[in-house]
């Protein structure tokens, strides 16, 4: 058995120092594993559509972490860590073949305290909250992924979600108390991160150590009821959506505004979004509903659905159309569609957002998220975009950013290039120190790729 990618690995050896650790060898089932939503980019669907690994290695304990630690250091094999794989860059897909280290059965939640929780990396969100609500906490913030996803898959390569308009970002301090991480050292050995200290692994898709056990806080768990808003011109409900933001004494969890046509890809709330409409999907608290009204009415808008939080099990919950999941439903209707990620300056006119809807119309429709930025408010969209060549998307990129806005860019794999546009030296120096061989999730960090080569 040789290794497709580096034939030196002799992998009858490599699976027997791992013991009794489970081991993937199925090709489809390895396949499977090896993969995330990159097809959402046409640009990352050429680039990733062949990259699998080896094996998929599935561990149940942090000391069988450690077993598999030593055992890829001792032959050089390529480590590249997963959750669920619900991911949208290829932060899961490994480049240089190797071994996928499925965590997904290390799924604990092994304490739950007023405000804080700990967790092994596997747990998926919904199980902590089954776990938490009762205590009357639950998880802060979530992606629309939040029934499969786990929390190491999130902290390792998401930034926010249903929550940030309460709670910001994962970045934000605060929303990441402490990890424990397992190193890639000739001995391997378990580190734990506390405080800013997590920053080093927060967010870096898993190149710079292995996040085995959170300690993540949590907040109150309201009673969250879920709104469907319509509008007949999208300004109107952007502002509506910025407004509600600003309301400090409305609870709320999702401000998700969404310009026509896509409403239109939501089959399943087609009885509540009329032909042509502009639609904001909400989950408010319920205690805040009766002024929601009142918000909607001086809008002119129209409340067209409302679910009840104790409905919560009984119906599609509005967050499975949301943030990413939007992109997910317009690419099931029409797979041309693509996405961006754009973050709009803080301005409560939002003057740059309807210059942008504007400007482009219908080829990159206006989807708005709302979440909380150094403590204002700001609009970010994940506008759907008419794919028709990558120049063309390059060309949409460039002109909203000489515009003042900011990209994320969803169509790279690189850590720096699809974030913040700079190289976090804490994160390439703690590689250096827990990685020195370079064998987490190669070809990621550019940080560490121009560092090789310097």
């Amino acid at each position: 058995m040789t290794s497709t990618t580096n034939p030196t690995i002799d992998w009858q050896a490599f699976t027997t120092a791992l013991g009794d650790v489970e081991v993937i060898r199925d090709p489809t089932q390895v396949e499977k594993l090896s993969k995330d939503y990159y097809y959402f980019s046409p640009i990352l669907q050429a680039q990733l559509a062949d990259k699998t690994a080896d094996l998929v290695v599935r561990p149940t304990s942090e000391a069988e972490v450690l077993q598999v630690a030593k055992a890829c250091v001792a032959a050089k094999v390529p480590v590249t860590v997963r959750g669920a794989g619900t991911g949208n860059y290829g932060q899961c897909i490994p480049l240089a073949g190797g071994i996928i280290l499925d965590l997904s059965r290390m799924n604990a939640v092994k304490w739950v305290k007023p405000g804080m929780a700990c967790v092994a990396a596997g747990a998926k969100l919904a199980a902590i909250d089954k776990v938490t609500r009762p205590a009357g906490w639950e998880i802060r913030m979530y992606p629309s992924t939040y029934r499969t996803a786990t929390i190491g898959g999130f902290i390792g390569g998401g930034s926010g979600g249903i929550g940030s308009i309460m709670y910001g970002q994962l970045r934000d301090r605060g929303n990441l108390n402490a990890v424990r991480v397992v190193t890639l050292e000739d001995e391997p050995r378990v580190i734990e991160l506390r405080g800013d200290d997590v920053q080093q692994v927060n967010h870096a898709y898993g190149t710079n150590g292995i996040i085995t056990e959170l300690e993540i806080p949590l907040g109150p768990a309201y009673p969250w009821a879920e709104v469907i808003v319509t509008f007949a011109d999208f300004m109107t409900a952007a502002r509506f959506g910025q407004a509600l933001g600003d309301a400090d004494g409305l609870i709320k969890k999702l401000i998700s505004v969404h310009a026509a046509p896509i409403p239109s890809y939501f089959a399943a709330l087609k009885a509540s979004l009329p032909a042509g409409c502009h639609a904001a999907l909400l989950m408010v608290a319920e205690p805040s509903l009766e002024l929601l009204a009142e918000l909607v009415a001086e809008f002119g808008g129209t409340i067209t659905y409302q679910k009840a939080a104790d409905e919560a099990g009984k119906k599609t919950s509005l967050a499975e159309f949301t943030w990413n999941h939007t992109t997910l439903h317009a690419r099931n209707v029409d797979p041309a569609l693509t996405y961006l990620q754009t973050l709009f300056p803080h301005d409560p006119e939002l003057q740059l957002v309807q210059q942008m809807y504007e400007h482009f119309g219908d080829e990159v429709m206006m989807h708005l998220e709302y979440f909380r930025v150094g403590g204002s408010v700001i609009a970010a969209a994940l506008q759907l975009v008419r794919f028709s060549t990558p120049e063309r998307l390059q060309a949409i990129i460039d002109h909203l950013e000489a515009q003042g806005a900011f990209i994320a860019n969803p169509h790279t794999y690189i850590l720096e290039d699809g974030g913040r546009k700079e190289i976090n030296p804490a994160q390439v120096d703690f590689k250096a120190q827990v990685d020195p061989y370079g064998l987490l999730n190669p070809g990621k960090m550019r940080g560490w790729l121009e560092r090789q080569t310097a």
